[in-house]
């Protein structure tokens, strides 16, 4: 029960991207799903693959951790973990165990614009995993008791995942940095003082507000196919009436015009680190058509040991002992685009800086060349036919998607689009974003003797 954060944490979309769409001919389709809607407004998406008898069911709520209210963070999260302790009809612990009864894995996570909770199970067990979802989506039940037990799990899980980890530390203060009024500014897990005062009250109003049928998306992959599913859907899902939703308004970003820095030290940091974020465009923020440029700017800079940072930092000048540039389109507002890379034992973070501020205005000045973006094309190209025909990857590709606003047609024109992408683009898209004042840098350093 994870929470997903932007900064280098997670897997940004395109990562998946590559894992899952093969290269098909011009216009053709990649997964070729079936979708409809339900009578009470429940998006349903089924995408089938009889490779084997098993299924992936994923329910996807379109609100994440930036929809939380002032003061309130980490609410999201939280209530990802009592969607677990039951309902009227499956008692505190009980949704696992039967999960675990009918041989399937489960799990769900939260990001800063959606959550989602899925079962990857053998096909005849889905029916069983459709009337657990669809009960704690209309009958949650939390006990005071069970409320406060969990409130406890989060701050443990903060403390393992974000306080005793000084590279997440470093990730969080540099997201807090670079969005100066924006919630993905806020850590997804929320600010330790704020989830140690959230309650019963506080996670019943969220998941009266926002869980309904008409706010989330139904996506079941693997051996089953529309026809089969839909009465299914009915049934279950079908059945819960729908309720009006908030429309999702935040506050946004003001033009920037300074750069930050954020120096973090610790005693337990053996390797220093150097991280750079960008503001920049998603598929649905001003500047979304260098959304595409962008993803294959990361992976020239980053993607990979032949890519431009790693070839410079590790290889040739050996400062480094890696280097990595990451960049997420899919979401609701405007994102990021970030560079990371950790030192060679014994290097000077400042000499690590400047070689790596000597590649970024290398990239501005000169651009990338139509080599390196054709070669950076088939790379993604190749990798995704390895992984093309996973059943989980394929759901989540569209869950991420449709969540942030976009459509089952984005998925399917991602290779021809990605494909289209120019070497000017690509350097309009680095001279748009790759800007001093859009930026915050952060440096991880050993601490310092008294």
């Amino acid at each position: 029960m994870a929470a997903r954060f932007r900064f280098a944490l997670a897997l940004p979309l395109a990562v998946l991207l590559a894992l899952v769409l093969a290269p098909p001919p011009a216009a053709a389709r990649v997964f070729d799903p079936e979708t409809f809607t339900l009578a009470n407004g429940m998006q349903v998406v089924v995408i089938t693959n009889r490779r084997a008898p098993i299924v992936s069911h994923m329910v996807w709520y379109r609100v994440g951790s930036a929809d939380e209210v002032q003061g309130r963070s980490g609410i999201a999260h939280f209530l990802e973990h009592l969607m677990f302790k039951g309902t009227r009809e499956v008692g505190p612990g009980e949704f696992s165990r039967i999960v675990q009864r009918n041989g399937a894995q489960n799990n769900a996570f939260t990001s800063f614009d959606y959550t989602g909770y899925y079962e990857n199970v053998a096909r005849d067990r889905l029916e069983v995993m459709m009337r657990l979802e669809a009960d704690r989506m209309a009958n949650l039940s939390l006990a005071e008791n069970e409320v406060l037990s969990e409130r406890d799990v989060i701050l443990e899980e903060r403390r393992q995942n974000i306080d005793s980890r000084p590279g997440a530390r470093l990730s969080e203060q540099l997201g807090a940095a670079l969005y100066l009024n924006h919630p993905y500014g806020r850590p997804i897990i929320g600010w330790l003082h704020e989830m140690q005062t959230l309650t019963r009250e506080d996670a019943l109003a969220w998941y009266q507000r926002w869980y309904a049928p008409n706010n989330a998306i139904l996506i079941v992959a693997g051996d089953i196919s529309a026809a089969e599913l839909r009465p299914l859907a009915e049934r279950y899902y079908g059945a819960i009436p729908s309720r009006p939703v908030p429309q999702r308004l935040r506050p946004q970003e003001p033009p920037p015009q300074a750069e930050r820095r954020v120096t973090l030290r610790d005693p337990r940091v053996a390797q220093p680190e150097f991280s750079r974020a960008y503001l920049a465009p998603g598929r649905h923020s001003p500047g979304q058509e260098h959304s595409y440029a962008l993803e294959v700017l990361a992976d020239i800079l980053g993607g990979g040991q032949t890519a431009r940072l790693a070839r410079t930092l590790v290889m040739d000048r050996e400062l480094a002992v890696g280097a990595g540039a990451y960049y997420d389109p899919d979401a609701v507002d405007t994102t990021s685009f970030s560079v990371r890379v950790n030192a060679r034992p014994g290097v000077d973070i400042a000499a690590v800086e400047t070689a790596v501020e000597e590649e970024l205005a290398r990239v501005v000045r000169d651009g990338v060349t139509a080599d390196e973006v054709a070669r950076s094309i088939a790379r993604m190209q190749a990798a995704a036919v390895l992984g093309r025909d996973s059943i989980p990857n394929a759901a989540r590709v569209f869950g991420e998607v449709l969540s942030t606003g976009g459509t089952v047609d984005d998925v399917e024109a991602w290779p021809d689009r990605i494909a289209a992408v120019t070497a000017d683009q690509v350097n309009a898209a680095a001279r748009a974003i790759l800007r001093p004042e859009r930026s915050a840098t952060g440096l991880l350093l050993p601490q310092q003797q008294q």
